[in-house]
């Protein structure tokens, strides 16, 4: 008898620590659970309030016309003359990407020389800088829905027809959401590995050598620094690069460029047509020779030196 209440307490024992163990796993999952899920729902609401309220930034006053130049530009009919107009005003500016004529960038709407990546948004009627597209923030009531449908497994068993009804189409309208963003995720995330906005990505921007689609590509890594900082460390958050480069006494580095002016590829490559096809030909995946890699440098530096 004595044998047994020993197993018997033995057992007792055991399921009590598997047990405790159990729940406590499980408590400590939940808690993981909910932080991440409170942290992600934190920076969920901060990038959308800074996407709302954030409004777009025009170009600086030196890229405007002044008002003696608006006049010789206005009174003058000839195209030619208002080329050359733009040319002498522009000259200064640091301007880089040109019309499909090989023109300079000009507004007439705002009356100023466009910096480089900055169009005119026919919505908000101003010219922004390293304008995307204009795009109409959906509302957050349709969010509602998948907020609903999470809250939904802690009420119990449903048994109502109807309300399995709602669950099912609340359902349905979450995955198609989740779908429609995540290709929209997926497609933006190509577009910064490759350093193109939306605009650049269906029209290539000119340079004075031509189009150029990989104009503003940096490689991966610079590219992505360009785009969320130096700082990997905060990267997730949304922070304005455009009011750290205002703030010198920031301790950590910021994002390039200040919206007037982003680093290109090199000054060689942006000008000489044929290295640029050299790194179309390894984009491509096509290898070539050493030999041949010498051959088309030597080339480079015949059609430079003409």
């Amino acid at each position: 008898a004595e044998v047994a209440m020993i197993e018997l307490f033995q057992d007792w024992c055991m399921n009590f620590i598997t047990l405790f163990l159990f729940f406590s796993f499980l408590i400590l999952f939940l808690v993981a659970y909910l932080v991440v899920f409170h942290i992600l729902f934190v920076l969920f609401v901060w990038t959308y309030w800074k996407s709302v309220f954030t409004l777009p930034i025009q170009p600086g006053k030196k890229f405007h016309m002044s008002y003696a130049d608006q006049e010789r530009y206005e009174s003058e009919e000839r195209p030619e003359v208002q080329r050359q107009i733009l040319a002498e005003i522009a000259r200064k500016l640091p301007v880089y990407t040109r019309t499909g004529n090989g023109g300079i960038r000009f507004c007439d709407r705002c009356q100023l020389i466009k910096p480089d990546r900055c169009h005119h948004c026919s919505v908000c009627a101003m010219c922004v800088l390293k304008m995307d597209h204009h795009l109409q923030i959906i509302s957050i009531s349709n969010l509602f829905p998948s907020l609903v449908l999470c809250c939904f497994p802690f009420q119990g068993e449903l048994t109502n027809a109807r309300s399995k009804f709602h669950i099912l189409f609340l359902l349905f309208v979450a995955i198609m959401f989740f779908v429609s963003l995540m290709f929209l995720f997926g497609y933006h995330c190509w577009l910064v590995s490759r350093n193109r906005s939306t605009l650049e990505a269906f029209s290539a921007p000119v340079f004075q050598n031509g189009p150029d689609k990989n104009g503003f590509n940096l490689g991966f890594v610079k590219n992505l620094q360009q785009v969320f900082g130096e700082e990997k460390k905060l990267w997730l958050l949304p922070i304005s690069s455009w009011l750290l480069l205002q703030c010198p006494s920031v301790p950590f580095p910021c994002s390039q460029g200040d919206g007037h002016f982003f680093p290109m590829r090199t000054l060689s490559e942006a000008r000489n047509p044929l290295l640029a096809n050299e790194e179309q030909w390894e984009e491509d995946g096509i290898d070539e020779e050493p030999q041949g890699k010498e051959l088309v440098k030597l080339l480079v530096l015949i059609y430079s030196s003409q």
